[in-house]
């Protein structure tokens, strides 16, 4: 019987041989980018190589862009999940890396295959989802409504940072646009007559950006004023705010509503003006906050080390630049790790920089070794039933507290 390790070298080997095709990947969907739900070239690639690799694939599974893969020998034992994204960035592509993300689900998935097929008994059973719109579209979220997860024991992915980090300093974010109405007129004839909807939002901008002061560690907003008039000498009689609100746990983001939306209802107010404030939810729901599961992540930071990565300290780890992403969405329903990778870079997400950074080989040779570290920790898992009660158990105490 082939021990725990036997089927990690096993898998490391299988990605191994599997590089080229691998960075064929990762460089296909880094020179196609491809917005939410527009993901048709990668959706194709990707579905195309697992077919290819002995994997029954579902295409547009629940979304058009969506798919499922799974490799299931007697559709019997745990069902493990590894996460692939591959939506890019309005006007600078890839610059969140889900080129890097795609290669890495699919390169851990090829590992776990592997160790699978060369075990004795029967270690479970792989489900690979490819997720479309992680970039705001929040396509995990519909595809949890739609019961993706309902069956699955734990999931993973990983996301290219400029730091390494198991435990992802990963918040809640909800999306809010506040539209005033007021009344046009000559800015220069007629001024008295004119309701001005830009000062409204003027005024909504500055109490938000007053207030920040008295929030809460970690309570986060950041907005733009979308429109405000077309032509200096007419009085605009509409305006919109576009703001993204953020905070560390779910029980914060009520209050944070309410408070940003007392700053916009009393602008409308101090300029006659009114106003629709619209809480962006999808199926009902907004970006949840990621609980990493402690278990789980010991054993990635103890399998990236065999790699010769050291992670930070955890209390490293939690003072690194947060985000957020419907990934956070999974770990509330299954247990989930969301660990960074550190690629060659300085640049933040989100920035010409970082999608250069992405398509070096220093990135997929990281990502290679992200990928080598999910397949691990789940020949882990799955060799040990209960260690997987242990990470069911410790997900159920986080989510009482």
């Amino acid at each position: 019987m082939a021990s725990p390790q036997e089927l990690k070298a096993i898998a490391v080997q299988s990605i191994d041989k599997e590089e080229s095709n691998l960075l064929m990947i990762n460089r296909e969907i880094l020179n196609n980018p491809e917005l939410k739900y527009e993901e048709f070239k990668a959706h194709q690639l990707l579905t195309d190589f697992f077919e290819k690799a002995g994997f029954h694939v579902d295409r547009s599974y629940t979304l058009p862009t969506a798919f499922r893969a799974v490799y299931s020998p007697n559709d019997q034992g745990p069902k493990a999940c590894v996460i692939c994204e591959y939506d890019a960035l309005p006007g600078i592509g890839h610059a969140c890396g889900h080129n890097l993300i795609a290669e890495a689900g699919v390169a851990a998935a090829l590992g776990i295959k592997a160790a699978m097929e060369a075990s004795d008994i029967n270690l479970g059973q792989l489900i690979v989802y490819g997720t479309p719109a992680e970039e705001g579209g929040g396509g995990k979220i519909k595809m949890i409504h739609s019961g993706c997860f309902k069956d699955i024991d734990f999931a993973m992915m990983v996301h290219p940072f400029p730091f390494d980090a198991t435990y992802g300093n990963l918040i809640c974010l909800q999306r809010v646009t506040a539209t005033y109405h007021g009344k046009s007129s000559h800015a220069a004839a007629f001024p008295w007559e004119g309701v001005n909807a830009l000062d409204a939002a003027v005024h909504a901008y500055t109490a938000l950006s007053l207030m920040r002061q008295q929030m809460k560690s970690g309570w986060k907003i950041h907005g733009i004023i979308a429109e405000g008039g077309t032509m200096p000498n007419i009085i605009p009689a509409t305006s919109k705010l576009d703001y993204f609100i953020r905070a560390p746990l779910m029980r914060d983001m009520q209050e944070l509503q309410d408070k940003c939306e007392a700053c916009f209802r009393g602008a409308a107010e101090a300029t006659g003006c009114t106003v629709d404030i619209a809480f962006e939810r999808i199926e009902g729901d907004y970006f949840q906050d990621v609980i990493t599961n402690p278990i789980m992540a010991d054993l990635y930071e103890k399998n990236v080390a065999t790699l010769g990565l050291v992670m930070p300290s955890r209390a490293e780890q939690l003072t690194f630049p947060s985000g957020s992403t419907d990934m956070g969405n999974v770990s509330h329903i299954l247990p989930t790790i969301h660990p960074f990778y550190a690629i060659d870079t300085e640049a933040a997400n989100h920035t010409p920089e970082f999608t250069k950074a992405s398509s070096t080989m220093q990135a997929h040779q990281q990502t290679i070794i992200a990928a080598k570290t999910m397949a691990m920790t789940t020949i882990d898992i799955l060799t040990d039933y209960n260690l997987l009660e242990s990470i069911k158990l410790q997900f159920n105490a986080q989510k009482s507290l």
